[in-house]
């Protein structure tokens, strides 16, 4: 892959997007690569915790609008999303492991949508979060108009969604858009740590509680009642449940394997 960085080590998967020149701005080659990576990360079984950044000095600033169609002429946007964005969120929102999005830098148009699709975001006090898609007349897409109002209410989504204000750091915190924000020199120990605490955990439960918040937002109590029977009955199955027990009996660490 040329467009995506790869690495596996101790339990966690690093894919950093890598076009830094462009801002990591994705062309149809990164995005073909990208929802590669994430396949391999999540049929993996040594993968426990997946780390989604950006190389150099940028998260991700969306689409590349220099990447013209092959066979030029113009660009279907419905093609695009249908193709290339809406099957990566999908990868990233489904995947039975936690995703941690590290906003190493700026976070624009649809590469703003990639990290609030994941699980946990963790965000250089220097970086922002951009809109962009109002400034050339285009709606929020790749999710943004699901995770907007969600995370911020609509008040405030219809407003930065029409107005292409940045949110900072600490505003995007404030907004409950990232659990935490980081100074810039200790952005990447921060984000190691955090996936090493999610590496060494129950990765199959963190997988229901993924599934179970995500339809906890839009079905009713009583359904949501009857899932969690079914899923405590399965994490109650689980060989990290008997090991969870036994440590606590025993007064010591768990030693999670993820199953």
């Amino acid at each position: 892959m040329d467009t995506i960085l790869y690495d596996s080590t101790d339990g966690v998967c690093t894919i950093t997007l890598n076009r830094p020149e462009s801002y990591n701005a994705v062309n149809e080659q990164l995005s073909t690569e990208l929802l590669h990576a994430l396949t391999q990360a999540e049929t993996d079984a040594g993968v426990r915790c997946v780390v989604l950044t950006g190389a150099g000095k940028a998260f991700c600033s969306g689409q590349d609008l220099k990447d013209a169609p092959t066979g030029g002429g113009k660009r279907s946007l419905y093609d695009s999303l249908e193709r290339r964005y809406n099957p990566i969120i999908r990868a990233i929102t489904g995947m039975p492991k936690p995703i941690i999005a590290g906003i190493n830098g700026v976070a624009a148009g649809a590469g703003l949508s990639l990290a609030l699709a994941a699980d946990i975001r963790i965000m250089n006090s220097a970086a922002r979060m951009v809109e962009a898609f109002i400034g050339i007349a285009l709606i929020p897409d790749s999710g943004a108009t699901f995770f907007y109002p969600r995370m911020m209410g609509y008040a405030k989504a219809f407003e930065f969604a029409t107005l292409n204000k940045p949110i900072s750091a600490p505003d995007a915190e404030r907004l409950g858009l990232v659990n935490s924000v980081v100074h810039p020199k200790a952005f990447h120990a921060a984000l190691g740590a955090v996936a090493k605490k999610y590496a060494s955990g129950p990765t199959q439960t963190y997988g229901f509680v993924k599934q179970l918040l995500q339809q906890g937002a839009t079905r009713p109590l009583a359904e949501m009642l009857e899932m969690e029977k079914e899923y405590q009955q399965r994490a109650g199955d689980s060989s990290d449940y008997s090991e969870g027990v036994a440590a606590f009996i025993e007064k010591r660490p768990p030693a999670f394997t993820g199953s």
